[in-house]
Parts: C-alpha cells; structure tokens; sequence
C-alpha cells in the first residue's frame, strides 16, 4: 500500500490536498489554501509545503506544477490513480490495523482463558 510509505505530515498535506481537489483531476491550488486546511498544531512553512508537494509528487500522487496567477504564486495539481485512490487506501490500512489489533487482544483473551483452565486443572 502506498499510504504505509508516508509520514505524518506527508499524511496531513495529502489528506488536505484531496480534501481541496474536491474530486477533481486537475485544479489549481494556492498556498494559503492549503495552509488553511492543515491542522493548526503543526508548523508548516511555506518551504516545507513545497517540499512535501514535490515528495508527494515524486511518489506519484500527483504532478505538480508551479506558476503564477495575478502575481500569485499557485500550483497546478494534476492527480495520478494513486492519489485518486488515496481514500480508499487509507480507509484500508486503517481497516487493517484495526484486524490486526482485534487479532492480538482475542489471542490475549484466549492466552488468559487456557491459563485459566490450566491452573483450575494442575492446582
């Protein structure tokens, strides 16, 4: 899964990159906009965003293009089938860690239950 590759912060600025898409392929996309979806705890400066878009875009989520609209400066964001799919992935990954934690607390269960049985057997 593509998703289990990406930190946190690269989490968050691709959640809001596809929150802001909207469901589209192609949009444009401002800074300040971005920032404004980021969570407020997090520090993301204006080098930071364009380094986690250009890494985002290096993993193949999207291309990303720089240019400028009324002395603006605004990307142009061209999503890839990876960061179409990028909900249901993440859906996913958390549906599997989820299994997987139900898996080890019923092991546990179980585990204490034999024990049980065993000491109520041998004592």
């Amino acid at each position: 899964m593509i998703s289990d590759r990406l930190n946190r912060r690269e989490n968050e600025v691709m959640n809001a990159v596809y929150e802001l898409s909207g469901g589209k392929e192609r949009f444009l996309l401002l800074p300040s906009e971005l920032a404004a979806v980021l969570p407020a705890k997090e520090k993301f400066d204006e080098a930071a965003l364009e380094r986690l878009l250009r890494s985002l875009s290096l993993d193949g989520y999207f291309d990303v293009i720089e240019s400028e609209r009324k002395g603006e400066r605004v990307f142009v964001i061209q999503m890839r089938e990876a960061g179409l799919s990028y909900r249901r992935q993440d859906y996913q990954r958390k549906r599997s860690i989820l299994f997987r934690f139900t898996i080890a607390a019923l092991g546990a269960v179980v585990t204490f239950l034999v024990g049980l049985v065993l000491r109520a057997i041998f004592s």
